[in-house]
């Protein structure tokens, strides 16, 4: 039983490049890049140090008095005088983007940073303006659908009926429309301007200049508004790189030799998630919602059944025969050529790169699912080819300080190793644990090993290692359940420096404790 549906890479691209009228002619008569932005902070942008926060995986409702997405937001809270802006990793809102859960899943949870958020009922999802910027990318499930047929069918079987109840944990009766939802909410939706009033529009908010043209001028509590589904700012001397790794995610072909082999192995764990689904559904059937103990129960059903989805999708995903079309090298190509750019640049101190699917993480579902793999092994050519063209400029410097990841329900610090290509010794931190319900570290250990071809033989090489794991823990009375966030600090000098703290919080005896972890220095 499939409860959500993806689009394709191509119709994702196709989609996204149309709600911005990329390369419009009015768009190119004026030379604008709509890759790129400045964030406008009243001349603060250009103080080498300044702090900003990280969050991920958040966009879950209330759940009896307890919204531990709130919780986190209100840590931020007391940070959010000194820090300039936020980073969010993706899966904004849960379970697939729909429009009808903005308000109570974003908006109302993040309120105080929003322009009119002493009545937050009163904003628009597509009308939010930022008093304290919310930078976002793409998460898989701000590109998710409901399957047709639920509008069609009204339930009267019992699996069915299952999974509608299934669906209003968070799942309601729209869906992300394509990543429509997303654009509306955070993107300048440029196709939803007349075209009379385009001209007009571009003149008065494209105004900033970078080193590849004009470009989006972000002004926060006036104009919030991304240029594209990925792009890049500079602040404090810091080169910012947003990606979409929905584009660029799908799994590698199999193997010829094992194709076949690998291929009934992944049918017989689909069918294996399935019927592991039907037995949660069925017990989720017999729970009540109104009781407190097993309405906390039936949402750690749900958010299993979540986990599950996203389980067979991948499998799916490995199944499926892809072509170069399901590969977004134009996203890839345009992140080497911004990389090479900033080394160029004498005046950047330093490079984050942020972005959803981890390619490096422990967690238990997520660290040899065949998405994963992909973007660490897409990510790594990119790393590779700009290595090639800078020769000894970065003079041994890893080429990225810190990437920034989510989708791992999770707060994990991983450092690559010398894996023998330019992603060695990389600072690779998930931030996905800042309200959707954490996930537990894989038992095979900390270290990542990875199989490489060496002529004709097959060889294994630890390639990361990881340093810090918060995450869901225990059982029964034992059971830890830590959300988290993060505030980075960054410091003067060359190269720069980032202090990143955790701020961490979870319910103790009924009362929600909040902490600081030891801080990483990078």
């Amino acid at each position: 039983m499939k409860l959500i549906s993806e689009p394709s890479v191509p119709v994702k691209i196709q989609k996204m490049n149309q709600r911005v009228r990329s390369q419009h002619p009015s768009i190119q008569q004026r030379g604008i890049d709509q890759t790129s932005m400045i964030l406008d902070d009243n001349g603060r942008e250009k103080n080498q140090n300044f702090s900003f926060m990280v969050i991920g995986d958040s966009g879950t409702k209330s759940h009896y008095g307890s919204h531990p997405q709130r919780q986190v937001a209100e840590m931020m809270l007391n940070h959010s005088d000194d820090c300039r802006f936020i980073l969010h990793t993706g899966d904004v809102v849960y379970v697939v983007g729909s429009r009808e859960y903005y308000p109570p899943n974003f908006i109302e949870p993040y309120r105080e940073f929003l322009v009119g958020g002493e009545n937050p009922e009163n904003i628009a999802y597509d009308q939010m303006v930022f008093k304290l910027p919310i930078l976002p990318v793409l998460g898989n499930h701000d590109y998710y659908d409901v399957p047709w047929f639920y509008r069609l069918i009204t339930g009267s079987t019992l699996p069915l009926r299952r999974m509608l109840r299934y669906k209003d944990i968070e799942i309601g009766w729209h869906g992300s429309n394509q990543g429509d939802a997303y654009t509306r909410a955070f993107i300048d939706y440029l196709a939803a301007i007349s075209p009379h009033e385009l001209e007009s529009h571009l003149d008065k908010y494209y105004t900033a200049k970078s080193n590849t043209g004009r470009c989006l001028r972000y002004q926060p509590g006036n104009f919030t508004r991304l240029p594209n589904r990925y792009y890049t700012f500079n602040y404090g001397g810091i080169d910012f790189f947003a990606l979409d790794s929905n584009t660029f995610n799908t799994p590698e072909p199999l193997p010829e030799k094992q194709a076949g082999d690998i291929r009934r192995e992944l049918l017989q764990r689909r069918q294996k998630l399935e019927q592991e689904e039907l037995e949660i559904l069925a017990e989720c059937d017999k729970l009540n919602s109104e009781n407190p103990e097993e309405s906390e129960l039936l949402a750690d059903l749900g958010a299993k059944v979540d986990q599950l989805n996203e389980v067979k999708l991948d499998i799916e995903k490995q199944l499926e025969t892809h072509t170069s079309a399901d590969v977004d090298f134009e996203q890839l190509d345009w992140l080497k050529d911004r990389l090479i750019a900033s080394w160029q640049n004498s005046e950047v101190r330093g490079r984050v790169i942020f972005f959803h699917h981890p390619p490096y993480v422990t967690e238990a579902t997520k660290w040899h699912q065949g998405q994963t793999l992909a973007v660490r092994h897409r990510l790594r050519g990119v790393f590779e080819q700009v290595a090639a063209a800078l020769g000894k400029i970065n003079q041994g410097r890893p080429l990225v300080d810190v990437v920034f990841n989510g989708h791992a329900h999770c707060l994990e610090y991983m450092r690559t190793v010398d894996t023998g290509y330019a992603d060695s010794h990389i600072n690779y931190i998930v931030c996905g644990g800042s309200g959707r319900r954490p996930r537990r570290q894989r038992q095979e250990g900390t270290e990542l090993v990875e199989t490489f071809t060496d002529g004709n033989s097959n060889y294994t090489q630890k390639v990361a290692e990881s340093l810090l794991y918060v995450g869901r823990s225990g059982y029964g009375l034992e059971r830890k359940k830590p959300y988290s966030c993060l505030r980075v600090d960054v410091k003067d000098g060359f190269p720069a420096k980032f202090i990143i703290t955790p701020l961490v919080t979870e319910q103790v005896e009924g009362k929600w404790c909040d902490r600081q972890l030891e801080p990483i220095v990078i």
